[in-house]
């Protein structure tokens, strides 16, 4: 029960980090500015030259990321796949150590921060702490049974 609604979890911030990514994407390639809430300095990430890879930007790859756990969780829920779930943590660590590294842009090279950028390092963050705790949760339990003890002592 408590992993089903950690999986909800899940879901819910790869739905916000996709949507958040997918509106950065769109905005990229229809050559609009990007309305910044908070900050005020949107542009002046999107536009730098770490906001694309090639001619990918960034956002995009960012979308393909959460589209991806979104299909894990969807394969999850639909049990379609035996303990996927040990594939959430490692996909996660590698959405959260890009969005490390391009917090660490925004703050000391570019000297400017993109609110949606921020909100998909914090939802990349959340995945990754959310991922863990499911994993450790998951894998505790098992050893806890494997080893004789069915967790009433918890």
């Amino acid at each position: 029960m408590k992993s089903s609604k950690i999986c909800y979890w899940l879901l819910g911030l790869a739905l916000l980090g996709f949507a958040d990514a997918t509106y950065l994407s769109a905005k990229f390639f229809l050559g609009s500015p990007v309305v910044c809430v908070f900050f005020g300095e949107c542009d002046k990430v999107t536009s730098s030259p770490y906001a694309t890879i090639g001619p990918v930007p960034v956002a995009a790859l960012g979308a393909l990321y959460y589209l991806t756990v979104i299909l894990v969780l969807g394969f999850m829920f639909a049990r379609a796949v035996e303990r996927l779930e040990r594939w959430l943590l490692p996909l996660t660590s590698v959405g959260f150590l890009a969005s490390v590294w391009f917090v660490y842009l925004q703050l000391f090279v570019i000297h400017a921060i993109c609110f949606y950028c921020m909100v998909s390092a914090g939802t990349s963050t959340l995945l990754f702490l959310s991922a863990a705790y499911l994993y450790w949760t998951a894998n505790g339990l098992r050893a806890n049974v494997s080893n004789g003890n069915n967790g009433a002592d918890k």
